[in-house]
Protein backbone atom coordinates (compact mmCIF):
# COMPACT_ATOMS: atom_id res chain seq x y z
CA UNK A 1 0.00 0.00 0.00
CA UNK A 2 1.17 3.49 -0.76
CA UNK A 3 -0.60 6.22 1.13
CA UNK A 4 -0.28 9.62 -0.50
CA UNK A 5 0.53 12.73 1.49
CA UNK A 6 -0.15 16.18 0.07
CA UNK A 7 0.76 19.50 1.63
CA UNK A 8 -2.61 21.15 2.22
CA UNK A 9 -3.38 24.66 1.00
CA UNK A 10 -6.25 27.13 1.40
CA UNK A 11 -8.33 25.31 -1.24
CA UNK A 12 -8.40 22.29 1.12
CA UNK A 13 -10.00 24.14 4.04
CA UNK A 14 -13.55 22.85 3.52
CA UNK A 15 -12.32 19.24 3.26
CA UNK A 16 -10.10 19.58 6.34
CA UNK A 17 -12.48 21.26 8.78
CA UNK A 18 -14.88 18.29 9.20
CA UNK A 19 -11.92 15.98 9.85
CA UNK A 20 -10.36 18.35 12.40
CA UNK A 21 -13.72 18.69 14.14
CA UNK A 22 -14.15 14.89 14.17
CA UNK A 23 -10.66 14.49 15.63
CA UNK A 24 -11.38 17.04 18.35
CA UNK A 25 -14.68 15.34 19.21
CA UNK A 26 -12.97 11.96 19.38
CA UNK A 27 -10.23 13.30 21.66
CA UNK A 28 -12.70 15.14 23.88
CA UNK A 29 -11.28 18.60 23.18
CA UNK A 30 -13.31 21.68 24.00
CA UNK A 31 -14.99 22.54 20.73
CA UNK A 32 -14.01 25.75 19.01
CA UNK A 33 -16.65 27.74 17.19
CA UNK A 34 -16.63 27.13 13.42
CA UNK A 35 -15.05 30.56 12.93
CA UNK A 36 -12.33 29.95 15.53
CA UNK A 37 -11.56 26.53 14.06
CA UNK A 38 -11.20 28.03 10.57
CA UNK A 39 -8.97 30.78 11.98
CA UNK A 40 -6.73 28.19 13.67
CA UNK A 41 -6.38 26.01 10.56
CA UNK A 42 -6.19 28.59 7.75
CA UNK A 43 -2.74 30.07 8.54
CA UNK A 44 -1.23 26.58 8.25
CA UNK A 45 -2.75 26.28 4.79
CA UNK A 46 -1.48 29.68 3.66
CA UNK A 47 2.22 29.06 4.23
CA UNK A 48 2.65 30.15 7.84
CA UNK A 49 6.22 29.11 8.77
CA UNK A 50 5.09 27.85 12.18
CA UNK A 51 3.33 24.77 10.87
CA UNK A 52 1.75 22.78 8.09
CA UNK A 53 -1.03 20.29 7.49
CA UNK A 54 -0.72 17.27 5.24
CA UNK A 55 -3.73 15.57 3.69
CA UNK A 56 -3.64 11.80 3.85
CA UNK A 57 -5.07 10.08 0.79
CA UNK A 58 -6.46 11.63 -2.39
CA UNK A 59 -7.11 15.39 -2.33
CA UNK A 60 -10.67 14.95 -3.60
CA UNK A 61 -11.59 12.40 -0.91
CA UNK A 62 -9.05 12.58 1.94
CA UNK A 63 -9.00 9.86 4.57
CA UNK A 64 -7.14 11.87 7.20
CA UNK A 65 -4.63 14.56 7.98
CA UNK A 66 -1.44 15.24 9.91
CA UNK A 67 -0.91 18.66 11.52
CA UNK A 68 2.58 19.84 12.43
CA UNK A 69 4.10 22.79 14.21
CA UNK A 70 7.73 23.85 13.87
CA UNK A 71 10.26 25.30 16.26
CA UNK A 72 13.97 25.45 16.96
CA UNK A 73 15.82 23.15 19.32
CA UNK A 74 19.22 23.88 20.80
CA UNK A 75 19.21 20.36 22.23
CA UNK A 76 18.61 18.68 18.87
CA UNK A 77 20.70 21.19 16.95
CA UNK A 78 18.21 22.89 14.69
CA UNK A 79 14.71 22.89 13.32
CA UNK A 80 12.33 20.52 15.05
CA UNK A 81 8.69 19.69 14.65
CA UNK A 82 5.79 18.51 16.71
CA UNK A 83 3.16 16.21 15.29
CA UNK A 84 0.17 18.01 16.78
CA UNK A 85 -2.48 15.70 15.38
CA UNK A 86 -2.71 12.70 13.14
CA UNK A 87 -6.21 11.53 12.37
CA UNK A 88 -7.50 8.84 10.06
CA UNK A 89 -11.17 8.18 9.33
CA UNK A 90 -12.42 5.38 11.61
CA UNK A 91 -13.68 3.32 8.66
CA UNK A 92 -10.18 2.89 7.22
CA UNK A 93 -8.19 2.46 10.42
CA UNK A 94 -6.30 -0.76 11.05
CA UNK A 95 -5.04 -1.03 7.46
CA UNK A 96 -1.50 0.22 8.03
CA UNK A 97 -2.18 3.78 6.90
CA UNK A 98 -1.01 5.35 10.16
CA UNK A 99 2.12 3.22 10.14
CA UNK A 100 2.88 4.28 6.60
CA UNK A 101 2.35 7.98 7.38
CA UNK A 102 4.55 7.71 10.49
CA UNK A 103 7.27 6.25 8.29
CA UNK A 104 7.08 8.50 5.23
CA UNK A 105 6.35 11.86 6.88
CA UNK A 106 9.41 11.89 9.19
CA UNK A 107 11.63 10.89 6.26
CA UNK A 108 10.31 13.79 4.18
CA UNK A 109 10.70 16.20 7.09
CA UNK A 110 14.28 15.05 7.72
CA UNK A 111 15.09 15.63 4.04
CA UNK A 112 13.65 19.14 4.45
CA UNK A 113 16.06 19.81 7.33
CA UNK A 114 14.22 18.84 10.51
CA UNK A 115 16.51 17.51 13.22
CA UNK A 116 13.76 15.89 15.32
CA UNK A 117 10.03 15.23 15.37
CA UNK A 118 8.11 15.07 18.65
CA UNK A 119 4.60 13.97 19.54
CA UNK A 120 2.33 13.51 22.52
CA UNK A 121 0.38 10.43 23.52
CA UNK A 122 -1.81 9.69 26.51
CA UNK A 123 -0.03 7.48 29.01
CA UNK A 124 -2.94 5.03 29.14
CA UNK A 125 -3.25 4.72 25.34
CA UNK A 126 -1.18 1.55 24.92
CA UNK A 127 -2.28 0.88 21.33
CA UNK A 128 -1.17 4.29 20.07
CA UNK A 129 2.00 4.23 22.16
CA UNK A 130 2.91 0.89 20.59
CA UNK A 131 2.28 2.29 17.08
CA UNK A 132 4.49 5.30 17.80
CA UNK A 133 7.20 3.09 19.32
CA UNK A 134 7.19 0.80 16.28
CA UNK A 135 7.54 3.94 14.14
CA UNK A 136 10.75 4.94 15.93
CA UNK A 137 9.45 7.38 18.55
CA UNK A 138 10.74 6.94 22.10
CA UNK A 139 9.62 8.24 25.48
CA UNK A 140 12.13 10.67 26.91
CA UNK A 141 13.31 9.61 30.34
CA UNK A 142 12.97 12.20 33.07
CA UNK A 143 10.81 14.49 30.91
CA UNK A 144 7.17 15.42 31.22
CA UNK A 145 5.25 17.78 28.98
CA UNK A 146 3.95 20.86 30.78
CA UNK A 147 1.67 23.54 29.32
CA UNK A 148 0.42 26.97 30.24
CA UNK A 149 -2.65 28.26 28.45
CA UNK A 150 -3.01 31.97 27.62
Amino acid sequence: MTTSLHLANAADLERLLPMVRACHEELGYAMLTPEALSESVLPLLEGDPHGAIYIIGPNRAPIGYAALSFGWSLEFGGLDGSLQQIWIRPGVRGRGIGTEVLSSLPRALAQAGLAALHLEVKREDEKTRRLYHLSGFRARDNYMLMSRRF
